[in-house]
């Protein structure tokens, strides 16, 4: 069962999606949908997502990402190549690896090992443990896990990591109708180990 205030950020998401009417929406996701989705990836929706996609399943936005994994922006769950979904779920890990490789570094995490490979070897130990993210948009993504809410959604390429949204409602907000001059929805939400490091 799925907490109230994460029932409510899901279905706040969806409705204002809905009303911009910048992509198709398709019937939710239905709960033996997201079962064989999480099966298939080994992976569970945080539950604010998992609201949001159960509202529903948007397809086909208008604004496909240039360079990106993938030619649509919104990962199709339902029809989706599986292929193409995985890319989606690995680009975050693959995309900061190289970038370590290349020599990106957090100051927290101390001293580089000269050694591109090392670092890399360092950065995959300490994502080991740090949560999945799932993408939602393009190279936005929320992170994954059952039980939880309310995190922020990041833009993420390579180690060029932005906090696009506190939350989800307020992530679509900014995603699809932007507005620079209200400084609370451009608030950071609550940080994600490992990833929070590089913003």
């Amino acid at each position: 069962m799925l907490r109230p205030d994460a029932v409510r950020l899901g279905r706040e998401a969806a409705h204002r999606l809905a009303l911009l009417g910048r992509c198709e929406i398709r019937p939710g996701l239905t709960d033996a949908e997201f079962d064989q989705i999480e099966t298939t990836f080994g992976f569970t929706f945080a539950d604010d997502h998992r609201a949001f996609l159960a509202a529903g399943l948007p397809i086909n936005g208008t604004r496909p990402e240039e360079g990106a994994v993938r030619k649509r922006p919104w990962p199709d769950w339902r029809d989706g190549d599986e292929d193409e979904l995985r890319s989606r779920l690995t680009w975050p890990s693959e995309g900061i690896l190289f970038a370590v490789e290349d020599g990106a570094w957090p100051a927290s995490w101390g001293t580089r090992p000269e050694d591109g490979t090392a670092a890399a070897e360092v950065a995959a130990q300490r994502l080991a443990t740090a949560p999945r993210l799932v993408p939602v948009y393009g190279h936005r993504f929320l992170p994954a896990g059952r039980g939880t809410y309310g995190g922020q959604v990041l833009s993420i390429w390579g180690d060029d990591i932005i906090g696009y949204g506190r939350d989800l409602p307020a992530w679509v907000r900014n995603e699809f109708r932007p507005n620079r001059e209200e400084a609370s929805a451009w608030e950071r939400g609550v940080p994600i180990p490992f990833w929070d490091e590089f913003i």
